[in-house]
């Protein structure tokens, strides 16, 4: 504007202090309105040829200001003017995620929680700012966007944050028009044309036509999928691109969806995920999914549920922490209220005398039984309120929770989330008894243009409400509660009902009934009856019916290896029956591991449902040497979410391979780490795990150790590590894979940017499948740990090897045990060791180095200065070799850790490196069982450990110290503070030499464990030393 003479510097400056572009833009257009048609036409021509979104704006805010103005009003009226984030935050950070995973589609929304565990496997997260821009520079933005999230985890709210953020220009400023939706206000209309639809919802917005051809962009929300009332059908709906055409409210929902309407508009859906399955996914461009809370959040929320009265808040963090089930659910912000205030509510009357208050609630029917009934006695933590006598509240509202109930039980069989004003009439509700603090608590209420709308404060609180309708109703009812009509064949008695309810919840494809048996059962609980006995229940009625409803329910498990979540969710209905004998069973077995042998079709059902609820299973899932092909076929669908799963030594062959191939190449699968040692896995069992390898997004560590796998087998895990970018450790310690299938490792080894660990032990790889690995390593910066161990590489091998080491800057542990290195070898070994400054611990036992082998790695280790742990034992290694190391300790500042057993150094070795304690200031381990160490070389050590202050753990096992060392040994541990550990088994000790080490006990603190087995102390020396102990140092541990 400066440049063309259109603006002044001072009426630049009084633009630029606008903050807003919409703002900015209007404060040019007000200036150049009174400078004559020269002023505008210059403009006009400089914005078309130079900023398209400029121009745009100038052209709303221009002609359409007005417009624009008022409908930022109405939404900051319908909205309020911003939102505190807090709790919000995790909302402004969601999942990008690859469409719905199977459970998704098919399970309900508990059942998502408990089987995930309340988390979801999902690596990558997109900011909400950011939700309707291109993921990269050379991407369009998305047309579709569709945001999921289980009930009560927030997808209202974050379309309320969203809107408040964009009104006040937080984000998306490119963006002219945001235009929320529910599904709630299109439930009642029958037809609409697009501009209709603008028209009504935003009566301010005067041009509709501007919205549908797509001027300016738009973003039209629709929030609530999963409550509109007609279901989408996308393969028979009648195409329409009139924007003035009234049309089903469906088919033009799908029309604006497919694009056939609103076209240049982005499109933005929340749903819960059942229901956003409707949209086919080729039509979605992004997915979101709304993340839980975690642990600090969850703590947070309560912190603020309990403001005034945080030793309150700790001690309802406390109960449900002890709880797995509950704590996994309280990811979920809406059940993490109900279960707060319902835990609140009993541990503040917890003092009562009154017996049904004495037990902490741990089921979903108990704590729905405490939320209850303090929604009936008006007891709500948030503020006291006088209120009228329990019985007389109970007595009023006895009709209204009846009318409640079967309005929730026939809705939930409709799939109806959402009531109106129609609604509650034909089902008897007075609209005026909905004041109450009982429907205040259970069902909220909106004011929308048009109408009214009642909708339960949670899905579960409608189920909870449907099943003591249900209840209730069977005990009398003489007709299928199922049909609502009532016409249908008799059915009598409680039983009856109950056994109908629970085989429809089987029958169901999606878990629709899952929750609701799960609260029908749980009525029938002995807790629940004292709780609502005198409110919903009969005080013990559940007596006459209990018994018979669990062996009904265990009557379902006999399902013949056929586990479904239908299953699961029975045994979760035995839990809410308070009968647990069964999977207490199955509990017992697995810690003590002993399920091999008792896993019956019932007793693998009680496992399943185990696996997802089970602290047993919350580190480890081990299910070792327990497992058939068939078990395992059944049981598929809970392994899915165990993160580590152990299954070692199961005789599992190849076709077991194809089922776990199948479930880790599923996209909800969130096994991270699984063992597979010790089975009978051959080439075609490898090449099926490889397949999955190359889909699977989870898998961090797999170990296939002590199987059958061979170069083939290696060349399609290779082949798989070519592509996977996610696996850090792979074991095939002991199969056959020898040379070729080393060379197709170090092949995916050139490729491969993640792995970091590989075990090839007992692979008979060879020098030449060592020179292979040898030449990956020099371009491989990733991989950390590499063990070689046992393949005969010989001096060929380590050469090709170290001579890599000598670039390579990745690799920190490298194990080359029994390898048949010879004296030859060394130098090599040692030049690498020169020249490296990564490599932090390397085994070289068991070789045979000798003297001059080892005398050339000492020479080293003078000059390495990174090298932490350095194993030789097993090496023919005599006192020359000792002294030569002695002089590196002497200078080297690094090495920690020195292994010297079964080598004999001797006396003379043993004080030389006394000598190097004396001034060395790192090591802190050192390993010398068997070493052919006698009295004089104790009295060496004993005399370094007065002034050494690092060493923590030393170990002379088996040598000959006897008494006059034992002595020696006893004095310097009267000084010495910084050793923890010492291992003096078999050393000739006797009682005496036993007696002096006990003793000196008395005066040191630092000991932790002290080992004089094999000492032939004696009964009556064994006693003296155990009193000693017992009074002098009764945290050290002494083995006799």
């Amino acid at each position: 504007m400066r440049k063309l003479d259109l603006l002044s510097a001072e009426e630049a400056g009084q633009v630029q202090e606008v903050s807003s572009l919409s703002e900015q833009v209007k404060a040019v257009m007000d200036l150049l309105a009174g400078k004559g048609s020269y002023a505008s036409q210059s403009l006009q021509t400089y914005i078309e040829t130079t900023n398209s979104q400029l121009y745009l704006h100038i052209t709303v805010y221009g002609r359409r200001y007005p417009m624009v103005q008022k409908h930022l009003e109405s939404l900051q009226n319908r909205y309020g003017t911003g939102m505190e984030l807090g709790q919000l935050e995790r909302l402004t950070n969601l999942l990008l995620v690859e469409g719905l995973t199977d459970i998704q589609q098919k399970e309900h929304d508990v059942m998502q929680i408990e089987a995930t565990k309340g988390m979801r496997n999902v690596a990558k997260k997109i900011p909400l700012e950011k939700l309707f821009l291109p993921l990269s520079k050379v991407s369009i933005p998305p047309r579709i966007s569709v945001t999921v999230g289980v009930a009560g985890i927030g997808k209202s709210t974050l379309v309320k944050l969203f809107v408040c953020m964009w009104a006040k220009g937080e984000v998306n400023k490119d963006i002219i028009f945001v235009l929320p939706l529910t599904f709630r206000e299109l439930n009642t209309y029958e037809k609409l044309s697009a501009e209709r639809l603008i028209r009504s919802a935003f009566p301010h917005i005067t041009e509709p036509s501007f919205i549908s051809n797509g001027t300016a962009r738009i973003l039209l929300i629709l929030d609530g999928l999963d409550e509109f009332k007609t279901p989408l059908d996308f393969s028979n709906t009648v195409v329409c691109t009139d924007p003035k055409k009234e049309i089903q409210v469906d088919s033009l929902i799908t029309n604006i969806i497919r694009g056939n309407l609103f076209r240049e508009a982005s499109i933005w859906v929340t749903s819960r995920p059942t229901a956003a399955s409707q949209i086919p996914g080729g039509l979605v461009d992004r997915m979101t999914e709304i993340r839980g809370f975690g642990a600090v959040e969850i703590k947070d929320f309560l912190d603020q549920m309990f403001l005034e009265n945080k030793d309150l808040s700790s001690q309802v963090l406390g109960q449900i922490k002890a709880n797995r089930s509950l704590y996994t659910m309280c990811t979920v912000p809406a059940f993490c209220w109900i279960s707060g205030s319902s835990m609140g509510y009993f541990l503040k009357n917890s003092t009562d005398q009154s017996q049904e208050m004495t037990t902490v609630p741990k089921t979903l029917s108990e704590i729905y039984s405490y939320y209850f009934k303090m929604a009936l006695s008006s007891d709500w933590q948030e503020k006291q309120k006088e209120t009228p006598r329990i019985e007389q509240a109970i007595n009023n509202s006895k009709k209204i929770i009846g009318n409640l109930g079967r309005l929730a039980f026939y809705g939930l069989l409709k799939r109806k989330y959402v009531f109106y004003e129609q609604d509650m009439k034909a089902y008897g509700i007075d609209l005026s008894s909905l004041q109450g603090s009982l429907c205040s608590r259970m069902l909220l209420k909106e004011e929308m243009q048009f109408s009214t709308v009642y909708y339960f404060s949670h899905l579960t609180l409608q189920e909870f409400l449907a099943a003591t309708y249900y209840y209730a109703s069977a005990k009398r009812a003489i007709f299928d509660l199922f049909t609502e009509s009532g016409m249908s064949w008799p059915k009598f008695g409680f039983l009856n009902h109950f056994k109908n309810a629970v085989q429809r919840s089987l029958q169901s494809e999606d878990g629709q009934l899952d929750i609701f048996v799960r609260f029908l059962s749980g009525l029938l609980s002995p807790q629940v009856n004292k709780l609502l006995s005198g409110w919903l229940l009969l005080k013990d009625e559940h007596n006459s019916f209990r018994s018979h409803v669990i062996s009904f329910l265990q009557s379902c498990l006999n399902t013949d290896y056929v586990i479904s979540s239908r299953t699961v969710n029975v045994m979760q209905c035995l839990y809410e029956v308070q009968h647990m004998e069964l999977a207490k069973t199955v509990e017992e077995a697995m810690k003590n591991e002993s399920l091999a042998g008792m896993l019956t079709p019932v007793n693998c059902s009680a496992l399943a449902y185990l696996l997802q609820v089970s602290d047993v299973c919350m580190e480890e899932t081990n299910l070792s040497n327990c497992l058939t092909y068939n078990i395992c076929k059944s049981l598929l669908s809970q392994l899915l979410f165990c993160s580590n799963l152990r299954l070692d030594n199961n005789k599992f062959k190849d076709n077991v391979m194809e089922l776990l191939g199948s479930v880790l190449s599923v996209k909800d699968c969130q096994i991270q780490k699984m063992s597979l040692a010790e089975n009978q896995i051959s080439n075609k069992g490898a090449k099926a795990l490889a397949r999955s390898l190359m889909v699977n997004r989870s898998l961090m560590v797999l170990d296939l150790r002590s199987n059958a796998i061979g170069p083939t087998g290696a060349k399609a895990l290779a082949d798989a590590l070519k592509i996977n970018q996610v696996l850090l450790s792979l074991n095939l310690q002991n199969n056959v894979i020898k040379e070729d299938g080393a060379k197709f490792l170090a092949e995916a080894l050139l490729t491969n940017h993640k792995l970091t660990t590989l075990h090839l032990q007992k692979n008979s790889i060879g020098p030449q499948g060592a020179k292979k690995i040898a030449e990956a390593l020099k371009q491989n910066g990733n991989l950390r740990e590499l063990i070689l161990q046992s393949n005969s590489i010989s001096n060929a091998g380590v050469t090709a090897l170290t001579g890599a080491l000598r670039s390579n800057r990745g690799l920190i542990s490298l194990n080359l045990r029994e390898n048949s290195i010879s004296q030859e070898g060394a130098p090599e070994i040692a030049n690498a060791l020169r020249a490296n400054c990564t490599l932090r611990n390397l085994d070289l036992a068991a070789n045979l180095l000798y003297d001059e082998g080892v005398k050339a790695i000492a020479l080293a280790m003078r000059e390495n200065q990174t090298l932490m742990s350095l194993h030789l034992q097993w090496n023919f290694i005599q006192s020359k070799a000792a002294k030569a190391l002695a002089q590196a300790l002497h200078s080297n500042t690094s090495l920690t850790s020195l292994d010297l057993q079964e080598n004999a150094i001797g006396d003379e070795g043993m004080i030389a490196l006394a000598a190097a304690l004396k001034v060395n200031t790192t090591l802190t381990t050192l390993c010398l069982q068997v070493a052919s160490i006698g009295v004089s070389g104790a009295k060496a050590l004993a005399e370094a450990l007065v002034v050494n202050r690092t060493l923590t753990t030393l170990d002379l096992r088996g040598n000959s110290i006897g008494v006059a060392g034992a002595k020696a040994m006893a004095n310097a541990l009267k000084v010495n503070r910084s050793l923890r550990v010492l291992n003096l088994q078999e050393n000739s000790l006797g009682m005496d030499g036993a007696i002096c080490i006990a003793t000196a006990l008395t005066g040191n603190h630092g000991l932790t464990y002290v080992n004089l087995q094999g000492n032939r102390i004696g009964q009556s020396g064994a006693k003296v030393i155990a009193d000693a102990i017992r009074t002098n140092s009764p945290c050290c541990i002494v083995e006799m």
